[in-house]
């Protein structure tokens, strides 16, 4: 990764453009959350990855992928409050529809007062035009903890693509440097048991990682590091 890919509160968004899809990234709120925006090329959908905080800096930042503010859906990641503290004002303004993971949904809902319309599982397939991204559930800092993935396709062309190459987005399951909080033994080995068998075990060194904070790594940068991180419990 660089430098040009590191996002600070009140800095300007970054962009990657791929063949089919346009992914943003900004930093918002006192916890320097990571919000970001998929927008497909083709047909102009836009899928929202953790409103978590300002909400005027998160419509400006659908603005920027689409002059009429279209916004499809919101998926968020996971149910802790810096995660969703913008999600009833995105909402309410651009009418989109929210998913979380199926075991976080209901305290969204209740902290948020915004109906969760759908409840995700590993495996599902989100749609955003003609994207398709997959959930994966990653179980431990949360209950209901969720990551998305996209693939470039197998033809991509475009300048910096890779073909195949996956984009992972983490919520805080996963950064650079180990795995998200976790409150006991339980659920520290439940996370570590999914990002071995789910993530590692599953997707290649180049797989970019987009986490809830901090800047993106890569599944190749961190893989050395997995049996150190379960040694050490946390």
């Amino acid at each position: 990764m660089t430098d040009t890919d590191h996002v600070s509160p009140g800095g300007p968004t970054v962009v990657r453009a791929l063949d089919e899809i346009v992914i943003r990234t900004v930093s918002v709120g006192p916890m320097a959350n990571n919000a970001y925006l998929l927008t497909c090329r083709r047909s102009g959908a836009q899928l929202l990855i953790d409103a978590a905080d300002n909400p005027d800096r998160l419509l400006a930042l659908v603005r920027e992928g689409s002059g009429s503010a279209r916004l499809d859906l919101v998926v968020t990641t996971h149910r802790h409050p810096d995660h969703l503290q913008a999600l009833r004002s995105v909402v309410a303004v651009t009418g989109a529809h929210v998913a979380a993971g199926a075991d976080d949904a209901d305290a969204i809902a209740r902290a948020t007062e915004t109906s969760v319309g759908r409840r995700l599982h590993d495996g599902d397939p989100v749609t955003a035009g003609h994207l398709t991204l997959q959930v994966v559930a990653l179980r431990g800092h949360t209950p209901g903890s969720i990551a998305l993935v996209y693939r470039e396709p197998e033809h991509a062309s475009a300048p910096g693509a890779v073909p195949g190459r996956a984009h992972l987005f983490t919520g805080d399951s996963l950064f650079p440097g180990g795995p998200g909080r976790t409150t006991s033994t339980a659920t520290f080995t439940a996370l570590m048991d999914d990002l071995e068998a789910r993530v590692f075990a599953r997707f290649d060194d180049q797989t970019l990682v987009y986490p809830g904070h901090g800047d993106p790594t890569t599944l190749g940068a961190e893989r050395p590091h997995v049996q150190e991180w379960r040694a050490r419990g946390w």
